[in-house]
């Protein structure tokens, strides 16, 4: 039984929520004090985190990135801010969907099962991510720690950013299409905002930058994304 942390501090949609995730027989589970969200995430070890940006104290784009420094676990955000700044930024903190208010419940529930499935379920259980480090040009990822690693520098990826990278890194060289690497991320495209995987390449870019691989996934305009592996030679 996966656990879903449901952070909303309206008390009437939280109820909703965590009802309906125990209706489709999850454990679901309410942040009850809104002052320290990342030790009830500690203490709940939830499997996915449902988690809204109107927030006390803090917003919901600070706890993402409080919650990115010890797990990577999958991040839904459920607000009212329906601008595109507001879905970037919630990507960019480190979120892997996002869902505006007022939302379908059917629509939230389509969701959480298609990042479950993908991240434990059986779509994971099905194509399981290689335990062994997969390698290309010096460039090392590792599925059991999520992580990527070149020269001697190593940084952690999120779980649509290590899918993201693995695509490219086995595909090194060629041009993969962005219909190709929404489908590899997510499983109901249907409802993924085509902007969303922008702004997984674009993290996956600066990442990059970070370990010092620079320009290395390139935008083949009309066709996708390649993975430029030209860094070998030292340019």
């Amino acid at each position: 039984m996966y656990r879903i942390l449901i952070v909303e501090d309206d008390d009437k949609i939280a109820s909703i929520l965590h009802s309906h995730m125990e209706k489709f027989g999850y454990a679901a589970e309410r942040v009850t004090d809104f002052r320290d969200i990342k030790q009830s995430f500690l203490a709940s070890k939830p499997d996915m985190v449902l988690l809204d940006i109107n927030l006390p104290h803090y917003d919901g784009f600070y706890w993402c990135r409080q919650i990115r420094t010890v797990s990577n676990v999958p991040i839904i955000f459920l607000s009212a801010r329906v601008g595109e700044m507001d879905q970037v930024m919630a990507i960019e903190n480190g979120g892997d969907d996002y869902i505006t208010k007022p939302f379908h419940l059917d629509v939230v529930i389509a969701k959480v099962k298609s990042v479950l499935r993908r991240t434990y379920g059986e779509y994971a259980g099905a194509n399981p991510m290689p335990r062994d480090i997969l390698n290309v040009a010096g460039l090392a990822l590792d599925a059991s720690k999520n992580t990527m690693e070149w020269n001697g520098s190593r940084i952690d990826l999120s779980r649509n950013e290590f899918l993201l990278m693995e695509c490219l890194v086995k595909q090194a060289d060629r041009i993969i299409t962005r219909e190709s690497l929404l489908e590899a991320l997510w499983d109901d495209i249907d409802f993924v905002d085509d902007n969303t995987l922008t702004v997984n390449v674009t993290r996956v870019r600066k990442k990059l930058e970070e370990l010092g691989i620079v320009k290395a996934v390139e935008t083949i305009r009309g066709q996708g994304y390649r993975l430029n592996t030209s860094w070998r030679d030292g340019e």
